[in-house]
């Protein structure tokens, strides 16, 4: 599902942004996006403890009750392939191991999948389902 990035990053934002206050508009835009479409935010920015561990952007609940673990990517263009192809094998294995961390938590696991909201130049894309932990 594709949307304008303006309605969702602060048009009020200097051109001065750090990277990383860049990554938290983006990730707070995409919170803000996948709550318009229905989604509960559960937790955000859930990392395992220790080094060498992994972090979750976002945690949310879907109306049916999927635990959905959303990786949030911003990119200004299309260069290098864009946000979505910035997902890499190694970047999924760590997302994968960070949701077994986080699934602990469960007597019985619910049902659960992986997400990515990926920020281009003017367009919002959500890709549900966009890598399994297979």
């Amino acid at each position: 599902m594709k949307r304008s990035l303006n309605s969702f990053l602060d048009p009020q934002a200097g051109t001065s942004r750090t990277t990383k206050s860049l990554g938290d508009a983006a990730e707070s835009s995409a919170s803000r996006y996948l709550q318009a479409q229905g989604l509960r935010l559960l937790d955000s920015h859930y990392r395992t403890p220790g080094r060498g561990g992994g972090e979750i952007d976002l945690i949310m609940r879907a109306p049916d009750g999927t635990l959905v673990f959303v990786e949030v990517r911003l990119r200004c263009s299309q260069r290098y392939g864009g946000a979505l192809a910035s997902v890499t094998a190694l970047k999924r294995s760590r997302i994968i191991w960070t949701a077994r961390h986080y699934l602990r938590r469960y007597a019985v696991a619910p049902p659960c999948r992986f997400d990515v909201v990926g920020l281009d130049g003017q367009e919002v894309l959500w890709i549900q389902g966009a890598f399994d932990a297979c």
